[in-house]
């Protein structure tokens, strides 16, 4: 699966983009030396990167998110320190976009940065089982929002349609009409399916590029 220095993950809330950046950065550090993973989430202080950040320092990946992460306090504040995976070329970047074209709206600062490189994707992650997202119109439709609030457009589609624990193989299989439907629609290919690591076996081989999760855990 080839991918480029810089690579944003962006969707309607509870889309699981934070579970799918967090898992990418490890598998990215299985080929890379230098890995960095960013919380630009502003908005939704529930689900943070910072939450898996015993797991990324083992594995040797470095965390840039807002020091009110996992805390009672929700600012929209970003660190200086964004800006150094803009510089520095020599990581291979993941930057975690917060849900909606209201998270989307702190990407802006970055934007021109990212386009001058050129060296970036940019990933709708769609989960038809969301409310706001049950099918590819819909989806469609928060695409065009999250891309006007952060000016860049996406380049493709991640297929994170889920129920959670609750997900069977069928409800993978049976979300794939609509992803296709979503790519149809914006032109945009689906890079990956994402399913839960226990369903990897069962599906890799029956659907392209299935890619495996471990689900992320909440601190409370």
């Amino acid at each position: 699966m080839e991918n480029k220095r810089i690579t944003l993950f962006a969707g309607h809330y509870g889309s699981g983009k934070t579970n799918i950046a967090v898992n990418y950065a490890l598998h990215l550090k299985e080929k890379y030396e230098k890995v960095v993973i960013t919380d630009l989430d502003i908005v939704n202080p529930y689900f943070r990167t910072a939450d898996s950040l015993n797991e990324l320092t083992k594995a040797g990946i470095k965390l840039i998110s807002s020091e009110f992460a996992n805390s009672n306090v929700d600012l929209p504040a970003l660190p200086q320190e964004v800006y150094s995976i803009l510089d520095d070329r020599s990581a291979v970047a993941i930057l975690d976009i917060g849900g909606d074209d209201r998270g989307a709206y702190a990407l802006g600062r970055y934007e021109a940065s990212i386009k001058e490189e050129n060296d970036y994707e940019m990933l709708f992650v769609f989960n038809k089982y969301r409310p706001l997202t049950p099918d590819a119109k819909s989806a469609f439709e928060v695409m065009r929002e999250i891309e006007a609030a952060g000016k860049i457009k996406f380049t493709a589609i991640v297929n994170n349609s889920n129920l959670g624990p609750l997900t069977t193989k069928e409800d993978v299989l049976d979300s794939l009409e609509s992803a296709n439907e979503l790519a149809s629609l914006s032109g945009l290919p689906v890079k990956m399916t994402t399913v839960d690591e226990n369903l990897f076996n069962i599906l890799n081989g029956e659907i392209e590029n299935v890619f495996p999760l471990k689900l992320q855990k909440k601190i409370v």
